[in-house]
């Protein structure tokens, strides 16, 4: 059984009956939907045209919502419809970020998520949905797809239709007839400066600006919804923290290999960076939580198949890693125990694969992020892993002015901090240089390179990393170690430059 809907758009006059439906059925808070009536104008006076479509959550096949959502509270029945459980929902976001049809909200009442439920409960006591039931034009049709003899069944074989993004490949169960192209591309149609009955979110209006207009339709959405970018600068800050923190022990466990001893430096200044690294990471995740007071429900009811479970027992398991290095480098500082060497040899062992993991697993996180098209490079898990290298071997550079490594691991930091800045620079020219797979990562990259993000990716993120590289070359051999110490500052500033380039431009090209 596989239910959905089909949407005629032929006979869809634009009333919004449906809107008004849902929000009553559903006491929706003012200024947020879970079904809503797009409008699109083409062309010009006295030769216009205007186009409407519904849109609501898809009710996906495969649908990656339910993927990401790390408490299962978003969730497939056995019927096809994909609904949600908010007395499990922790206020993540990342449902939002996994959906390509911007259907998910944060309930301003619940400040948990929220989206059309194919009226669930109506549909378990033989009722149609809301939608369905004060349509005047009878243009929204519901049913049972792997039923041949339903309405809708015959409706969607027996007539050409259209889906929404279907290069996601997420198996849409939302069909429309006579739909036109622009309005379901949202990138067909940029805002308008002004809507008919009022006026765009600030974000869609400046984001317009980067999306080019077509020269013939010149095709503009006069009606749409706000969607808001749900992560901003904690998840920035959480990118940076996490990376300084498991690229220095990563530093620290590569000296043991070398047998080169960093000191106090390796012995409790990179184990105590992961631990600060790990614990700050941890804090701004929680924080950024719409329900933080849930957040134990990662552990109590995870969904495995979410990298935001996995991630947090790798930040657990990094943590314990960190901060028993920590606790051996302190105990032996203080003349407690007379050597601690046996134990550290272990646990550089174990750091190395743990440090690329907590570095590099928001690659995978970010994977599962299936509406956002530019954080899908393949690149991205070892690029995390070379920002943190680059970041923590510049930490480590601070610090060894101050406590000293000598020769050999002053050599060492400076080789770590220049290889992984020179990468980090080539990966992402390669990265946002080239051609991109999909319309809307070559939007996303449009706006980081030639738009509104440009100043900040090509200053920030690409020339002071230059600069950084240039600082550090000199240390190749133990030598300038102050420029050594201005590259591992400038190298900080340049990575959260870049992360909140990265994070916003991918969530700002519209999905609907």
């Amino acid at each position: 059984m596989r239910y959905g809907f089909a949407i005629d758009q032929r006979t869809c006059i634009g009333c919004h009956a449906c809107t008004v439906a849902c929000k009553t059925e559903h006491e929706i808070p003012v200024g947020q939907f879970r079904t809503w009536v797009k409008y699109v104008d083409q062309g010009e006076f006295p030769s216009s045209t205007r186009d409407f479509s519904v849109m609501r959550c898809n009710h996906c096949t495969d649908a990656p919502c339910v993927s990401i959502c790390p408490t299962k509270s978003l969730f497939k029945r056995d019927d096809g419809i994909v609904d949600f459980d908010s007395e499990r929902c922790i206020g993540c976001k990342s449902c939002m970020q996994g959906c390509p049809y911007d259907a998910i909200y944060i309930d301003e009442d619940t400040h948990t998520a929220a989206k059309c439920n194919f009226c669930a409960h109506r549909i378990d006591q033989d009722l149609e949905p809301a939608c369905v039931v004060v349509c005047p034009t009878h243009s929204i049709w519901v049913g049972d797809l792997d039923d041949p003899s339903s309405g809708i069944s015959q409706l969607v074989n027996s007539n050409p239709v259209t889906v929404r993004a279907p290069e996601q490949q997420t198996g849409p169960n939302v069909f429309y007839l006579g739909a036109d192209r622009a309005t379901l591309d949202p990138l067909a149609a940029p805002a308008s400066n002004g809507y008919l009955y009022s006026t765009p979110d600030s974000h869609r209006a400046e984001v317009a600006a980067d999306l080019p207009v077509d020269p013939v339709t010149k095709a503009h959405t006069t009606l749409n919804t706000a969607h808001p970018r749900p992560w901003g600068w904690r998840v920035t800050t959480y990118l940076w923290a996490k990376g300084f923190g498991g690229g220095a022990l990563l530093v620290a466990a590569l000296a043991r290999f070398l047998g080169i001893d960093l000191g106090v430096v390796g012995s409790i200044v990179a184990p105590a960076l992961g631990v600060i690294g790990v614990g700050v990471t941890g804090l701004l995740l929680v924080v950024d939580l719409k329900r933080p007071d849930r957040f134990y429900y990662l552990f109590t009811k995870p969904n495995w198949r979410s990298w935001l479970v996995l991630g947090s027992y790798v930040l657990l398991g990094f943590g314990a890693i960190a901060g028993l290095w920590l606790l051996g480098g302190i105990l032996r500082a203080a003349g407690v125990v007379s050597s601690v060497d046996g134990l550290l040899d272990v646990l550089a062992v174990l750091a190395v694969p743990a440090s690329a993991l907590v570095a590099g697993y928001t690659g995978f996180l970010f994977g599962q992020a299936e509406g956002r098209d530019l954080w899908q490079s393949p690149l991205l898990f070892w690029h995390l892993i070379v920002q943190a290298v680059m970041v923590g071997a510049g930490a480590l550079a601070i610090a060894a002015l101050i406590a000293g490594t000598g020769t050999a691991g002053n050599e060492l930091i400076a080789r770590c901090l220049l290889i992984a800045t020179v990468l980090h620079v080539v990966m992402l020219l390669l990265e946002f240089g080239g051609r991109h797979a999909t319309a809307q990562a070559a939007a996303a990259a449009h706006m980081v390179v030639r738009g509104r993000y440009a100043p900040l990716f090509w200053t920030g993120g690409v020339a002071l990393a230059a600069v950084a590289a240039a600082l550090a070359a000199p240390g190749w051999n133990g030598a300038a170690a102050v420029p050594v110490l201005l590259s591992g500052l400038a190298v900080q500033v340049a990575l959260l430059a870049y992360e909140s380039v990265f994070v916003r431009a991918g969530q700002d090209v519209p999905l609907s």
